[in-house]
């Protein structure tokens, strides 16, 4: 059973573009392999063989589960976005009121999150204690380093 994912228009083209590659350029050179390996002889002790058809199997793996992520993908519209509470695609500024540290951090899908571009996933503990607060509140996240309390200073899109 799939999950439905949400992604920005961005986060979508990027999949589609990385989904083409795999299937234009990977495909084709994974088969050129094997049939380089087919060519040498004796198939039962090819280890080029076996490695190529594993890394094949490995590649097809991974275009199915991105043709499932893109087709039970949803783009989220933005401009539509309640900026009152602590949604996915939110960028939220908060505090952490242990040291004061002030950090940004825009909510994005799992697959879309880049700690150095201040994207975090939804999945992660922060995001999770984030989802549905407002402006003001605080909340408590467990991270691996213990228990964090952020509170929300800006909600914005």
């Amino acid at each position: 059973m799939s999950t439905i994912t949400y992604l920005t228009e961005e986060g979508l083209k990027k999949l589609q573009q990385e989904l083409e590659h795999l299937k234009s350029v990977e495909r084709p050179s994974i088969s050129m392999q094997i049939a380089e390996a087919r060519d040498k002889g004796d198939l039962s002790e090819n280890a080029e063989y076996d490695a190529a058809k594993e890394a094949q199997g490995l590649l097809e793996m991974k275009i199915a589960k991105m043709e499932d992520l893109l087709a039970n993908s949803r783009i989220i519209d933005e401009s539509k976005m309640d900026t009152s509470k602590v949604l996915i695609l939110s960028k939220v500024r908060i505090k952490n009121t242990n040291n004061n540290a002030v950090m940004s951090y825009t909510l994005v899908a799992e697959n879309e999150a880049d700690l150095k571009s201040g994207k975090i996933s939804v999945n992660s503990p922060v995001a999770k204690a984030l989802l549905g607060k407002k402006v003001g509140d605080q909340v408590e996240a467990t991270v691996p380093s213990g228990k964090m309390t952020l509170e929300i200073l800006e909600i914005s899109r």
